[in-house]
């Protein structure tokens, strides 16, 4: 069980302890949000400004300010544990967890769930869940059936989650339930994996990529069957898919230039 410690200046390690939280570029409420932090994720604490705390998410090391009161501090003995510890993620759109005293959180679609067993989680208390949990690595296919769960989402700059998304949040979140662990941005994701020469040898669970005008990646989506895409643009969304980049039917026009596609899973 993950130990509860007390909030102080000192604290070094967290994990988000709420379904959502806010990660902004400043410590202010008003300040952009650039991510978002899950249920489970770990995080380092870089610095402290009462209310708030900078931090680093330890999958893809981003970094931001956050409420001091919405994470849960860690001894550093376990947060190495938790890293080890066999990874179970919420498969279904939204439950809700209970502890001993029947009082509930609300988990989200793709939250991690510390230290899972037997329908149980533990984290400074037992959690009792029941719902649908992926574990281990899965096959390309996972790719595109668990994106499908996050179909009609709506579109949030700095989203993670189903009540929220935005597009290279929507393709991390996937990949990472899947057990791969990818950058934060579409750009970072975009240096990864092996570029392929034509559309036709993409494969559903491929990543394609967009550009704008300067050539900046500024989108990404995941490549489906018959020369289609599911991504994120006002909400999570499945359009057609072609040389040219991304043809919206709804309003007639193509909406993204196409870059390149990226195998990511073998």
């Amino acid at each position: 069980m993950l130990t509860f410690v007390q909030r102080n200046d000192f604290m070094t390690h967290g994990i988000i302890n709420l379904s959502v939280v806010p990660i902004r570029a400043e410590a202010s409420d008003k300040a952009e949000m650039v991510t978002q932090g899950l249920f489970g994720d770990l995080i380092t604490v870089l610095e402290v400004q009462k209310p708030w705390v900078k931090v680093k998410i330890l999958d893809d090391s981003y970094e931001g300010w956050m409420d001091y009161k919405q994470f849960f501090p860690l001894l550093e003995e376990d947060f190495v544990r938790y890293q080890k510890n066999k990874k179970y993620f919420l498969g279904e759109y939204i439950t809700f967890a209970f502890n001993e005293n029947r009082v509930p959180i609300t988990l989200p679609l793709g939250v991690q769930l510390p230290f899972y067993q037997n329908n149980e989680f533990q984290l400074g208390e037992k959690y009792q869940i029941e719902a649908d949990i992926i574990s281990d690595i899965q096959p390309k296919d996972c790719v595109v059936e668990l994106a499908h769960l996050y179909l009609n989402t709506p579109y949030l700059w700095g989203g993670k989650s189903i009540f929220g998304i935005d597009c290279s949040g929507f393709t991390q979140q996937v990949y990472k339930m899947c057990g791969i662990i990818i950058p934060r941005d579409a750009f970072q994701q975009a240096e990864l994996g092996t570029p392929l020469s034509f559309i036709e040898e993409a494969e559903p669970g491929d990543l394609a990529f967009f550009d704008n005008e300067e050539g900046h990646i500024i989108h990404v989506g995941i490549v489906l069957s018959e020369n289609r895409i599911i991504h994120a643009h006002g909400k999570v969304r499945i359009d057609h898919l072609d040389h040219s980049g991304i043809f919206n039917a709804e309003f007639k026009k193509h909406t993204h230039k196409l870059r390149v596609i990226k195998k990511i899973i073998e």
